[in-house]
């Protein structure tokens, strides 16, 4: 999901400059680089370096003319690691970039070495956004794009079931989408990522706290014994249950009539799980968000090592939890 910040978007431009600290970004807008230049000239030559590889003087040589004219990648990464000498070559290269080369810098984007940065961008370099992706906004947009990148459609509740169960690992993420669209035909749906992922700990986690929040004990505790029996870790599961149980008590106080825009805005939510939370929220009440917070709140303390049998703990705050969603039924 790389973004380019400017209107240049030829790869084959002189400099390209990737920003972020995203490994799978970065990665990419190399290798869109290199696959562009070895499309033009098949014999091009690839030098991929890191700044001790990089001394003084060292650029004018991977910079200077070839005899046979030559297409060339010069790749920099960690930039920003540069000593001082070496920054000057570089600077003094971007005055006037070498005919047939491609220099490619990748910088972390923080404060070290932003004259590098700042010099790059003002000869024009073309810029692609490397973020790090700490949101699970981000992430979900990730997941997104990279279905549209590959020509399918992915429902919205089938992107989130992959992000919970992947995590915030995107080459995991970008390896799950490949997989999916190349075993699945017609559109993902959150059943058929389930199908593939259910032994995800997060996964299966968020499938106990849904079945506890609607009501359906039984299938909450069944639910339950499977991802233990696989092996999830208790704790994620008291995050789950906390987690689906402030969700409803968050769209409960919200003011009646607000637009799913808004509300989505103003709680935190995609839009798709403001429409599943308020069909989960049917026989709520406050009292029930209440009691349903301090058993999930005792459990999470059972299985920190508060309590002597975890299992026990998480078995009485799902039914809590389901009993609490069906008390106003």
């Amino acid at each position: 999901m790389a973004t380019r910040k400017n209107s240049t978007d030829d790869p084959l431009a002189p400099l390209t400059l990737a920003v972020g600290q995203e490994d799978l970004l970065l990665d990419r807008a190399v290798q869109q680089v290199v696959a562009a230049a070895r499309a033009a000239d098949a014999d091009t030559d690839v030098r991929d370096l890191t700044p001790d590889q990089l001394q003084p003087g060292s650029l004018a040589e991977l910079t200077s003319p070839s005899l046979f004219a030559e297409r060339k990648v010069v790749i920099v990464r960690n930039a920003q690691d540069l000593s001082a000498d070496t920054i000057k070559d570089v600077k003094s290269y971007l005055g006037a970039p070498a005919e047939e080369i491609t220099l490619v810098l990748l910088h972390a984007g923080g404060a070290k070495g932003k004259g590098l940065l700042d010099a790059a961008r003002k000869a024009g370099a073309r810029e692609v956004a490397c973020p790090k992706m700490t949101k699970p906004a981000d992430r979900l947009a990730f997941v997104r794009s990279e279905f549209r990148a590959l020509g399918r459609s992915a429902t919205p509740e089938a992107s989130q079931t992959l992000v919970d169960a992947i995590g915030s690992d995107l080459r995991e993420l970008a390896s799950a989408v490949t997989q999916l669209v190349a075993d699945v035909e017609g559109t993902i749906d959150e059943a058929v990522v389930g199908r593939y992922y259910t032994g995800r700990a997060e996964a299966s986690s968020f499938t106990v706290a849904d079945r506890a929040v609607e009501g359906r004990a039984a299938e909450a505790l069944e639910a339950l014994r499977w991802s233990l029996a696989t092996g999830v870790a208790p704790v994620l599961i008291t995050s789950a249950l906390a987690q689906g149980v402030r969700a409803i008590g968050k769209l409960a106080s919200a003011p009646r009539g607000a637009r799913p825009g808004d509300l989505a805005r103003d709680l935190g939510m995609p839009p798709w799980k403001i429409d599943r939370v308020r069909q989960q929220m049917r026989g709520w009440s406050a009292d029930g968000v209440a009691a349903a917070l301090t058993a999930v709140a005792e459990a999470d303390a059972g299985v920190k090592g508060g309590g002597d049998d975890p299992e026990y703990a998480l078995e009485k705050a799902v039914v809590a939890v389901a009993r609490a969603a069906r008390a106003g039924r």
